[in-house]
């Protein structure tokens, strides 16, 4: 049995990110292409994002640290630690208001 400290987990991206251009970096905790299920962190530095992308499908996001926006087409939802959305079933952007961290966790009926 394997325990992830997510704390840790959480300051190795955000350092990470922080170091890249792009101002994000990511970890897959569990889960490949041909599992049903995939859980990742993604960090972004404050002010970055990630570009408006299609919904994975089934699919929850939880802020595990920092405030990050999510916007789609018919709406925008402001999100800090702790809070727990299920994604829309839309395309959809993620913007980083302060260095953040999210849990992303995706049914990929593999």
């Amino acid at each position: 049995m394997d325990v992830e400290n997510l704390r840790s987990v959480v300051e190795d991206q955000l350092e990470l990110a922080r170091a890249e251009s792009s101002g994000r970096h990511s970890v897959t905790l569990m889960g490949d292409r041909a599992s049903d299920l995939r859980q990742t962190v993604i960090a972004l530095a404050a002010g970055h994002r990630l570009h408006d992308h299609e919904s994975p499908g089934e699919a929850t996001l939880q802020v595990i640290s920092g405030e990050v926006e999510l916007s789609t087409a018919t709406g925008a939802a402001t999100l800090g630690e702790g809070d727990y959305l299920v994604l829309p079933p839309e395309r959809h952007g993620l913007e980083a208001v302060a260095d953040s961290a999210v849990l992303l966790t995706v049914a990929t009926r593999a």
